[in-house]
C-alpha cells in the first residue's frame, strides 16, 4: 500500500487553502473516507479503518474528543475540563492513513461528492457523518435565549461560572428576594441528564454550600426538577424510576412529574400548572435533535431532525453518504424512533461501518447493522445509581461502582482515567469537590 505524501508547497497551500481543501492534502490513489465528527461514533470508525487502504480524513470544530456524560461534573465543579477531554491528533498520532482538520461545515454538494468546510472544499468518495447532536428547546424562543444547555465542555463552564456567580452576588445583595433567586436553581428534563445534574447540586448544597457561603442559609437553596412524563428515566425501568425519584426526593430536590416549562425570561420560570418559580439558573436538559448539516434533502429526515439511514447506516437517498452515532436514524419494528442517542449505540455503529466501507471498497456485501443493548446506568450522587443490565435491576452502591468502572473504561486517554479516578477518590473520602474558580465570568447577554 503506497502511503507517501505528497503535499503542495506551503506557499501555493496557503494561497489555495481559502478555496480547495483538497490542495492541501496528501493526494493519494486510494479511496477517500472523509469523516465529519469526532465523537463516540467518529473515533471507533475511525479507529476500524486503521491503515486500511483508503485515506481517512477527520474533520471536527473542536481539536479535541469531549466525554459528554460527565459535563455535569464539570459544571458542578465535580471534575476539571481536561480531564474529560483528549486531543484528536493524539489519538491517532500513529496512524498512516489519517488527517486531522479543524473545521466546521457549511453544506454538503452530493451532486458533485464535495463538502464544503470553514477552511476549504473538499471532495469525497464516502462520506460519514458524525455529527452527533444539538438542545432542542422545542420551539421555546425565551426559553432558548435564557436558560443554559450542556451539550459542550464550553456550555458546562459557563454554567460552572454562572452557578459561582450567582451565590458571590446573593452574598452581596440585601434584596431577599434577588437572594432567593440567586440560589434557587431549575433543571429541566428528567433523563439521566437531568437526574444527575439535579443529585450533583443536591450534594454541592449540603456539603459544599455551608463551608464555602457561610452567610448563606442552605435551606434558602431551592433544587426544581422538572418532567414532563408521568416518571423520571423514562427509558429506564420502573424501578429504576422509582428508585431514582425516592433518593432525589431524600436529597432535597423538589420533583415535579407531569410539569412543563412554558415560558422563562431569565428571572422567572412558568410552568403549565400555572406555577411562576424565581431562579436565575435554569438547566435545560429536556431534549436533544440531531445535528444536520445542510445538503441533505429533507426527504431524508426523521423525526427529532435526524437522519434517516438503512440497515447499513447509508443515507436515504444516497449512495456514498452515511450517518451514525445520534445523528442517525435506523427505523425498525424494534425501534421505531431509531436507535437511542447513547453512546453506547454510536460506538457500536462506528466500529460496524469501519467494516462496512472495506466490504463496499472490496466488492464484498456489507453487513447490516445489530444493536446490542448492554443495558442503562444514571447515578443521583455518591454511593447512589441506578442500572437496567437487561434482566438485572440494581439500585444503591454496587449500582454506583458499576456506573463509576463502566465511565473509566469509556474516557479516552490513560492520564483522563488516572485523573478522573483520583478526583472520585478524594470526594468519596471527603465530600470535596474540585477547584471552584470563576476563571472567566460568564455574561447571559453573550449567548
Amino acid at each position: 500500500m503506497n502511503m507517501a505524501k505528497e503535499y503542495l508547497p506551503m506557499n501555493k497551500c496557503m494561497n489555495k487553502c481559502m478555496f480547495n481543501l483538497d490542495m492541501c492534502v496528501p493526494q493519494l490513489e486510494l479511496p477517500r473516507v472523509i469523516i465529519v465528527g469526532g465523537g463516540f461514533a467518529g473515533i471507533p470508525l475511525a479507529k476500524a479503518l486503521k491503515n486500511k487502504p483508503v485515506q481517512l480524513i477527520l474533520l471536527d470544530k473542536n481539536n479535541f474528543h469531549q466525554f459528554l456524560p460527565l459535563l455535569y461534573q464539570v459544571a458542578t465543579s465535580g471534575l476539571e475540563p481536561d480531564s474529560i477531554a483528549f486531543p484528536l491528533r493524539k489519538q491517532f498520532h500513529d496512524y498512516e492513513n489519517f488527517i486531522f482538520r479543524m473545521a466546521e461545515i457549511i453544506r454538503i454538494i452530493p451532486e458533485e461528492n464535495k463538502l464544503e468546510t470553514s477552511i476549504g472544499a473538499i471532495a469525497y468518495d464516502y462520506l460519514v457523518l458524525g455529527t452527533g447532536s444539538n438542545t432542542n428547546f422545542f420551539g421555546l424562543k425565551d426559553v432558548s435565549l435564557h436558560a443554559n444547555g450542556m451539550k459542550t465542555i464550553q456550555e458546562a463552564l459557563d454554567l460552572r461560572s454562572l452557578i459561582l456567580q450567582n451565590f458571590e452576588q446573593a452574598v452581596s445583595t440585601c434584596d431577599l428576594s434577588e437572594r432567593d433567586a440567586l440560589t434557587n436553581f431549575m433543571i429541566v428534563g428528567g433523563g439521566p441528564a437531568g437526574v444527575e445534574t439535579a443529585g450533583a447540586l443536591a450534594e454541592f448544597k449540603k456539603y459544599i454550600l455551608p463551608k464555602d457561603y457561610p452567610e448563606l442559609d442552605p435551606g434558602l437553596t431551592k433544587l426544581y426538577l422538572l418532567e414532563a412524563g408521568k416518571r423520571l428515566l423514562s427509558s429506564m425501568s420502573e424501578k429504576a424510576s422509582f428508585n431514582a425519584y425516592n433518593e432525589l426526593k431524600r436529597m432535597g430536590v423538589q420533583v415535579r412529574l407531569q410539569t412543563g416549562l412554558q415560558s422563562y425570561d431569565g428571572l422567572q420560570a412558568t410552568t403549565n400548572t400555572g406555577e411562576s418559580f424565581n431562579v436565575r439558573t435554569l438547566i435545560w436538559t429536556a431534549g436533544v435533535k440531531g445535528a444536520v448539516p445542510k445538503g441533505i434533502k429533507e426527504s431524508a429526515l426523521a423525526r427529532g431532525n435526524r437522519i434517516l439511514v438503512d440497515e447499513y447506516n447509508r443515507v436515504k437517498g444516497y449512495e456514498n453518504i452515511f450517518a451514525i452515532g445520534d445523528v442517525a436514524a435506523m427505523i425498525s419494528d424494534k425501534y421505531p424512533g431509531g436507535h437511542p442517542m447513547v453512546a453506547q449505540a454510536a460506538i457500536q455503529q462506528g466500529k460496524q461501518l469501519g467494516k462496512n466501507i472495506m466490504n463496499l471498497i472490496l466488492k464484498r456485501k456489507p453487513l447490516p447493522f445489530i444493536y446490542k443493548d448492554k443495558g442503562s446506568l444514571a447515578t443521583i450522587g455518591k454511593k447512589r445509581a441506578v442500572a437496567d443490565l437487561n434482566k438485572i435491576k440494581l439500585s444503591g452502591f454496587f449500582a454506583w461502582l458499576i456506573w463509576s468502572l463502566v465511565h473509566l473504561i469509556t474516557i479516552s486517554g490513560f492520564r483522563n482515567k488516572v485523573m478522573v479516578t483520583l478526583d472520585w477518590t478524594w470526594s468519596y473520602l471527603t465530600y470535596e469537590k474540585g477547584n471552584r474558580l470563576i476563571i472567566r465570568k460568564y455574561n447571559k447577554k453573550e449567548k
